[in-house]
C-alpha cells in the first residue's frame, strides 16, 4: 500500500514530475495530461456521489477506486521486465461496467432524440463526469498513437462514459425527466 508522509517533496519545482516506473517527465506531457484528467474525472464523480442514491453511491465508489487502478497504469510505461510488477487495470473491470450498463438501461425507454445535459442534481453532475471522461478517454487514444497503452484502459474509459450517460437518465427518473434537444430552438 501507498504510505505518504510528507505532502510535499519540491520534487516537481522546475516542471518535471515522476512516473510510476521512476522516470521523469514535463508536467505538461500527454501521459500525465491523460492521468490528471482520469483523476479529474475521478474528482467530478465524487461529486455525483453528493447526490445520489445508495445504490448508485456505491457503484460510483467503485468506479473512483478503478479510476485510481486506471491512474496507476497509465502513469507506468510499458517495460519488458520490470523489476516490480505495475498494476494494470484488469479487463474484468470493463465487463463490470458492460453488465451496470444492461441492467439500468434495461427500465428506461430509448431516445427518440439527443438529450441535454441537465435535470436533476445527480443527472447533471453524471452528465458532467460523462464528459470529463470522454476527454480522458481521447487524450488516452491519442497518447496511445505514440505509446503503449493498456487496451483495457481504453475500453474501460469508453464503457465509463456510456454507464455515465445510462445513470444520467436513470437519476432522471428513468429517462422521463430527461431534457430533450430541440433542434433550431
Amino acid at each position: 500500500m501507498v504510505r505518504l508522509t510528507k505532502i510535499y517533496t519540491k520534487t516537481g519545482d522546475k516542471g518535471d514530475t515522476g512516473l510510476g516506473d521512476g522516470s521523469r517527465v514535463a508536467k505538461y506531457d500527454l501521459r500525465v495530461e491523460a492521468y490528471g484528467t482520469v483523476d479529474e474525472a475521478n474528482a467530478v464523480i465524487g461529486l455525483a456521489r453528493l447526490h445520489v442514491d445508495e445504490e448508485l453511491d456505491g457503484i460510483l465508489a467503485r468506479i473512483q477506486n478503478d479510476l485510481f487502478d486506471v491512474g496507476a497504469d497509465l502513469c507506468t510505461p510499458f517495460e519488458e521486465s520490470p523489476k516490480y510488477p505495475p498494476l494494470r487495470l484488469a479487463d474484468s473491470k470493463t465487463l463490470e461496467l458492460e453488465q451496470e450498463i444492461d441492467r439500468f438501461n434495461a427500465d428506461i425507454p430509448s431516445l427518440r432524440s439527443f438529450i441535454l445535459p441537465a435535470g436533476n442534481p445527480a443527472a447533471t453532475h453524471l452528465h458532467h463526469a460523462r464528459t470529463v471522461t470522454r476527454r480522458a478517454e481521447r487524450i488516452i487514444v491519442q497518447l496511445k498513437q505514440d505509446q503503449d497503452i493498456s487496451q483495457s484502459v481504453l475500453e474501460y474509459m469508453n464503457r465509463l462514459s456510456d454507464l455515465l450517460f445510462v445513470l444520467a437518465r436513470h437519476a432522471n427518473g428513468k429517462g422521463k425527466d430527461d431534457v430533450l434537444w430541440v433542434p433550431g430552438e
